[in-house]
């Protein structure tokens, strides 16, 4: 009886483990996909597997899930009944559940505790290792600290043992490349700079009457002296946002600091950190968000921001927090984040107020304009403001 229900178990986990694998798998090649487990906020499998839990060295956990459970199969079928490792079989599944178990429940917290969401196809594989931890345990079986002598003799007959021999050596080399060729993050895509093409006469006239009659707010943010104030309201996982980034650099580089100050807000759309958000749009914004803040210390805020925007279809938790240690040089995210999510909360709290809907909504000398402004007309704007500001036409 306890053969079958381990049996079972292992089936269980090995069906989770490879559905989970096969949603992990698409997240990877396609951002935009949407599992069967996502069914809301909470119940959902997305934000797991993409989050900084659900892989180990870029690898996903459910590869790992994979392996095991075929060890577990395996191992039952070795030691099957008259067999010669019969009576080590259920020591070694034991010995091999309990670092298991030790993974899925500091799995299990992650998801409940930290992420706040379940993940139906992880609870199912948390019950399958739970299972076979529970009825090899309850198994008779060898001491465990006779386990390393009983491994050495129990390797000699299975070297001694052709069928067992391909068999194993047929897993090592499944497991080796499930590992090897699982789909990695792909090489960012840096667009080009959209080209400024000079405005006509008539459209020049035309973009001045229609600056001249928007409404303007208050925005407080210090302008240090500058003519023009520039405040974007960001969300880095936002793509309008990536190609005003890159095709308004080089505009913005134009101006001298005294002439035009830009600031970068940020306004995740993920109720997470923001609460005028209803619902998850970009699961990873409030850790880069909280990341860019914590780059403006030291100095790397630039380089970090260009990061994000360049390998924005791969960001997740996992990856903004691995470009926080390699390009924002942030040593301890998780104990900075605290007072770094609250600068970004504040950010949100102010783009709310002022009315901000959307990513990117930008407000030039307090002109609102949501999505941004073609890279002509934007640099436009600046210089009607910067004529407005020293009285000239």
């Amino acid at each position: 009886m306890s053969r079958k229900l381990l049996v079972a178990f292992a089936a269980l986990g090995l069906l989770a483990s490879a559905a989970a694998t096969w949603v992990h798998y698409h997240l990877l090649v396609n951002p935009d996909y949407t599992s069967f487990c996502d069914v809301n906020a909470t119940v959902s499998c997305k934000q797991a597997y993409l989050s900084r839990y659900g892989s180990v060295g870029g690898v996903p956990v459910a590869v790992g899930g994979l392996v095991f459970f075929t060890f577990v199969l395996l191992l039952l079928w070795a030691g099957r009944k008259g067999n010669r490792i019969a009576d080590s079989a259920p020591a070694y599944i034991f010995a091999a559940s309990t670092l298991a178990l030790a993974v899925v429940l500091y799995l299990a917290y992650a998801s409940f505790f930290v992420l706040k969401e379940i993940c139906p196809i992880c609870v199912t594989t948390y019950v399958a290792v739970i299972g076979v931890f529970i009825v090899s345990g309850g198994m008779s079986a060898p001491p465990l600290a006779s386990l390393p002598g009983r491994a050495i003799r129990d390797m000699r007959v299975l070297v001694g043992t052709p069928l067992a021999l391909v068999i194993a050596l047929l897993f090592v080399g499944g497991a080796g490349s499930a590992i090897a060729y699982f789909p990695r993050l792909q090489p960012p895509s840096v667009p080009a700079p959209a080209p400024v093409v000079a405005l006509t006469g008539q459209q020049q006239s035309e973009f001045e009457q229609w600056w001249a009659v928007q409404p303007r707010v208050d925005v407080p943010i210090s302008s240090d002296g500058a003519r023009v104030l520039v405040v974007k309201f960001n969300d880095y996982q936002c793509p309008p946002c990536k190609n005003t980034f890159f095709n308004y650099e080089p505009i913005l580089a134009k101006y001298k600091p005294a002439d035009v100050k830009y600031v970068m807000k940020h306004y995740p759309l993920n109720p997470t950190c923001n609460p005028a958000v209803p619902q998850m749009v970009h699961v990873a914004a409030c850790d880069a968000a909280a990341a860019a803040v914590m780059a403006r210390s030291r100095e790397t805020f630039d380089s970090l921001t260009a990061w994000f925007f360049a390998h924005q279809d791969e960001l997740s938790p996992e990856t903004v927090r691995r470009a926080a240690r390699e390009v924002g040089s942030i040593k301890d995210f998780d104990a900075e984040f605290p007072k770094a999510i609250e600068e970004v909360k504040a950010d949100a709290a102010l783009g709310a107020k002022l009315g901000v809907e959307s990513t990117p909504t930008f407000f030039i000398n307090g002109v609102k304009v949501k999505g941004g402004l073609p890279p002509q007309y934007f640099q436009a704007a600046i210089d009607l403001e910067l004529r407005r500001a020293t009285g000239t036409k």
